[in-house]
């Protein structure tokens, strides 16, 4: 969700892929590692596409055969997040409940919270890039990763396994509202537990029963 000029939601940075390391996308991914941890450390203005390319240990003309402009380098690692985003609905709608579905799709977030908090950094400077490819991200946000997770409630509620004066979409965001702990600030010395002490508010109230 975007709000206020802020990002709040889940972002994936992915890592470096197994492909032979001569191979374009070996390129692509080794530039766009080097390239999230320059972003993180000092930000979209901090960061030229000169020092990137030194990072990765390529000419400069050779980064922009990949990318044709810093926007384009940056945008390609948040598309490649909702490709991850994505990958956690289609992991989440295997189950065949809402329960065993949220309870996969957090398993999925524990087990890539790192590269979470990446994700999100980055996100925060999206309000840097130009208002027609911020516009594009967002709309390509809200379709994978807002509207995958409304699906999944949407379908629980055909099912009859949600309250009836909740809609949908409503109760996705307010999962989305909780998974914040397990993506933010410092990591819980407890990930599991907490995120099974989190589902269970959300599933079953936090009064006795």
């Amino acid at each position: 969700m975007f709000a206020g000029g802020a990002y709040h939601g889940v972002v994936t940075v992915q890592s470096v892929s197994s492909a032979p390391a001569s191979s374009p996308d070996s390129t692509r991914a080794r530039i766009q590692l080097h390239a999230a941890r320059l972003f993180v450390q000092s930000g979209y203005h901090g960061v030229s596409m000169r020092e990137v390319a030194q990072a990765v240990g390529v000419t400069k003309p050779a980064l922009y055969h990949h990318y044709a402009d810093k926007e384009a380098l940056f945008l390609s690692m948040l598309d490649g997040a909702l490709s991850g985003l994505a990958r956690l609905v289609e992991v989440a709608s295997a189950q065949p409940d809402l329960r065993s579905q949220l309870r996969a799709l957090v398993d999925e977030l524990i087990a890539s919270a790192p590269e979470q908090r990446v994700g999100l950094q980055l996100a925060s400077e999206l309000r840097h890039v130009s208002p027609e490819r911020r516009a594009a991200f967002e709309g390509a946000y809200r379709r994978v990763w807002l509207g995958g997770l409304t699906g999944l409630f949407e379908a629980a509620a055909t099912r009859g396994e949600l309250r009836r004066d909740l809609p949908p979409a409503v109760l996705a965001r307010a999962f989305l509202a909780l998974l914040y702990p397990l993506v933010t600030g410092t990591p819980p010395a407890d990930p599991q537990g907490t995120a099974r002490a989190l589902l269970a508010v959300y599933l079953d109230g936090a009064v006795p029963r």
